[in-house]
């Protein structure tokens, strides 16, 4: 699992994260304004203090005048307090953007994306995993947008750090000590020259350490991202509404308990102390204790300098600081080039995820609002199989839609019934064969012109934390008469009524503590109202009543022919009652349409498949209705009724 990041060309990883730029200026205009601004100031105002307390401290070391002390006092106090608002003012603004900022990445180019892209991509495994490993690693260890954004403030503050540090430098090795003293050897240009060496090469190795600390983070990064999913996978699933109750009936704390135990990536004694912490630790104390080193050589070299009168004592402060100061920035700005290094390999993943082009044709011809609906649908010899698949889902599938009739689609499971909707939808194109809309390949037609003539209800519908109102719109500006009407069409008036805000009455308490939860059967008729107030010419059903009670049921049924009007509608359902009032049963098995034709036509057939599944339903339903009425109520007594 443990793995070498890839070494890359210094063109191309600058290649990749000047394209992050790009996105993140996209994203966020003024993000890299304020950071810059923000950068500069925080760098640079440390040096200014720096530069008038030497001024102080020389004039109280030296001749003391009340005047050029009130002086130098007065411009300390006014140029803090003004650098000191502008620098809050920066930070404010550069924390808000930041944080902005790092909200619209996590989601911003990835929903963007995801919203985009076909269904058929969205639906690879090949590109769920892409995004679940972008994800893991920014989780992990910041890798993405995260280190990129890190990277770019430090090359800004570390740079502006270093030459205002040097700004106050120079002066140190430029002030030669007068040439009678016993210290004019400082003046020597080897001397000069090796106490620039003791500085450079603190500064490198320091540099050097702190890459290899990084890189130990990052060479883990695969087992991190496993360790993080299976915390992730297992810490909170006691706090999940839908797992909660399975984890108390059946026990299965003992399953998180044994993933949580041997999963040991970051406990006490596992990989990530023994490959990271232990070895950062050596890492991290080293460059520490060169850091420490370096300032008392610079205190060493700057004191005999003010000792044998080069300058005042209060310029000591000023070099210690300003030369410690300059190796930090160095030393970091030398990071940089590493974590780029590391980085690229997550951001070349990024970009290969955002530039999946779209693998369907979108088309071009506009498809005709028709007042009539008068709307075919043809299915020509059309096969298909999954991607990364030998199976056939569907299999040399002809059939024709009559505009406005009803289409029953039923089988068992895995016959196909849900993928031949997916193909008439266009969430995939076929693998063989044709779909025809009015005569004309569907995929000739603008891909999203052509879903809006649907409406669909699948099985796995999601509704959002949002008002009731806009879950059945499916947007913010809606007509409310028509949404209510859709509801009450749907079989949700009563529970509308009851609903303390009416279409404004939150589902689920996500983002209002007001919300109201809904059960399955009540979730499935706002699915329901959601594709009638679509009002699309064609309406699609997915087992449209399988968390219904039987009354909801045959309300449902009851009212859907007036309600569906001259819409054509399919269902696909497993229970074969529903389907008598359909004009037309498709039958599917294994892939294929085995039977077509009315209910007492397909049902007469004794050898068909329509009949066996038929039989086989109302055969259970006899049986059981039977078992009822031949086993009395048991009698109690009155003690035990009580």
């Amino acid at each position: 699992m443990e793995k070498e990041t890839k070494k890359r060309s210094w063109k191309e990883v600058l290649r990749l994260h000047w394209r992050g730029v790009k996105v993140l200026h996209e994203t966020s205009p003024h993000f890299f304004i304020s950071q810059v601004s923000n950068g500069v100031v925080g760098a640079l105002t440390p040096y200014v203090t720096i530069w008038l307390s030497a001024r102080i401290i020389n004039e109280l070391a030296g001749l003391r005048r009340p005047e050029e002390l009130r002086y130098w006092v007065i411009l300390t106090l006014v140029t803090e307090i003004l650098l000191g608002l502008l620098r809050y003012g920066l930070n404010q603004w550069a924390a808000a953007l930041d944080k902005i900022t790092s909200v619209r990445e996590d989601l911003g180019p990835y929903v963007k994306k995801l919203f985009t892209m076909d269904f058929a991509d969205v639906d690879n495994q090949e590109n769920k995993e892409k995004l679940a490993t972008i994800t893991a690693s920014q989780n992990y260890a910041g890798l993405g947008f995260y280190t990129l954004r890190i990277a770019v403030c430090k090359l800004v503050s570390n740079t502006a750090g270093a030459l205002g540090a040097l700004a106050l430098t120079v002066s140190l090795f430029t002030t030669p000590v007068s040439q009678g003293s016993p210290l004019s050897f400082l003046n020597s240009p080897l001397f000069l020259a090796a106490v620039l060496g003791v500085i450079l090469l603190v500064t490198l190795v320091s540099g050097y350490l702190n890459g290899r600390q990084n890189s130990l983070f990052l060479n883990m990064n695969d087992e991190g991202n496993l360790g993080n999913n299976f915390f992730s996978a297992f810490a909170f699933i006691g706090t999940r509404r839908k797992a909660s109750v399975d984890m108390r009936l059946y026990h299965q704390v003992k399953v998180v308990r044994h993933y949580m135990r041997e999963n040991k990536t970051f406990s006490y004694g596992g990989p990530y102390e023994k490959k990271v912490v232990k070895p950062g630790s050596w890492y991290g104390g080293f460059s520490a204790s060169l850091s420490a080193v370096l300032t008392g050589f610079v205190y060493l070299f700057t004191c005999l300098k003010a000792w044998a009168g080069a300058f005042g004592v209060g310029y000591v402060t000023q070099y210690v600081s300003a030369v410690t100061a300059l190796s930090r920035n160095i030393s970091s700005l030398l990071s940089i080039p590493g974590e780029l290094q590391g980085n690229a390999d997550t951001m070349e993943l990024i970009f290969s995820f955002l530039d999946i082009p779209h693998s369907m044709y979108q088309g071009s011809l506009t498809t005709e609002k028709r007042a009539d609906r008068q709307y075919e649908v043809e299915f020509r010899d059309v096969s298909f199989k999954y991607p990364n698949t030998e199976i056939w889902a569907l299999r040399h599938v002809n059939m024709k839609f009559q505009v406005g009739r009803r289409l029953a689609v039923v089988g068992e499971n895995g016959s196909g019934k849900t993928t031949f909707i997916k193909l008439l939808c266009r969430l995939y194109d076929p693998t063989e064969g044709q779909i025809l809309l009015n005569g004309i390949d569907i995929r000739k037609y603008d891909y999203r012109d052509y879903m809006n003539i649907f409406s669909v209800v699948f099985q796995d519908f999601q509704l959002i934390a949002q008002p009731l109102g806009n879950n059945v719109a499916g947007t913010m500006e809606y007509d409310r008469a028509r949404a209510e009407k859709a509801l009450i069409d749907a079989g949700f008036g009563d529970r509308l009524a009851e609903m303390p805000k009416g279409l404004d009455t939150y589902l689920y308490k996500e983002l209002d503590k007001e919300g109201v939860e809904v059960s399955g059967g009540e979730a499935q008729k706002i699915a329901i109202a959601r594709a009638l107030y679509k009002d699309a010419p064609f309406i699609i059903l997915d087992e449209p009543t399988a968390a219904l009670d039987p009354l909801a049921e045959a309300e449902i049924y009851s009212k859907f022919d007036q309600i569906a009007g001259d819409r054509t509608a399919v269902y696909i359902s497993h229970r074969l009652s529903s389907c008598k009032f359909c004009d037309e049963i498709a039958v599917f098995d294994h892939g294929a349409v085995v039977q077509q034709g009315g209910h007492e036509e397909l049902l007469s057939n004794e050898n068909g498949k329509y009949h066996e599944l038929w039989h086989a339903q109302a055969q259970y339903y006899a049986q059981e209705g039977m078992e009822a009425a031949a086993s009395p109520l048991p009698e109690r007594s009155l003690a035990e009724g009580q």
